[in-house]
């Protein structure tokens, strides 16, 4: 356990590495360690279907927020890709939450040149990311089966690694 929470803090040092995007709007963090998440709506861009956060309780969550923009995000993708498939059929679910201000034809066209894909969502109105306190990107969220945050990642982050998986399947039990 401590191993993971010296990798978990190694993370967070990587957020001076993260890419930022200034919101004057955003002045506090709602979302905090050990608190309820944040429940929240956004919409898929493959089937364009809501999906609400609150909805996935019994299910450890990976909550990202990226952009195409982003070079961290565009680095920890493959990572994040191998995770949610060492997790298939497991009680997890990635959600992926797009800030691309050029919407689904900016994230389509990203996927098609890069050959990656993630369950990708986007919230046109920004409410989620304001819920979460987003300073810049990436940025991610470990939320329990009972939809308690359990940890907050700053900056890119390699998601496949074995601790990571370790800590993720522990929180499944």
């Amino acid at each position: 356990m401590l191993r993971i929470s010296l990798l978990f803090i190694a993370g967070l040092f990587l957020a001076l590495a993260a890419c930022s995007k200034t919101d004057t709007s955003i002045t506090s963090v709602v979302a905090k360690e050990k608190s309820p998440a944040p429940d929240i709506s956004v919409v898929s861009l493959v089937n364009g279907k809501t999906l609400k956060l609150s909805d996935l309780k019994g299910n450890v969550v990976l909550l990202n927020f990226w952009a195409t923009w982003c070079p961290p995000c565009r680095a920890e993708i493959p990572t994040m890709m191998n995770l949610n498939s060492i997790m298939a059929g497991k009680p997890f679910q990635m959600v992926a939450i797009s800030i691309d201000e050029g919407g689904k034809s900016a994230i389509d066209s990203y996927f098609k040149q890069s050959g990656h894909f993630l369950p990708t969502y986007f919230d046109e109105s920004g409410v989620s990311a304001k819920s979460y306190g987003i300073t810049g990107v990436p940025e991610s969220f470990i939320i329990d089966k009972q939809g308690i945050l359990v940890k907050k990642v700053m900056g890119g982050f390699a998601w496949d690694s074995p601790e990571v998986v370790s800590f993720l399947e522990g929180l499944m039990k």
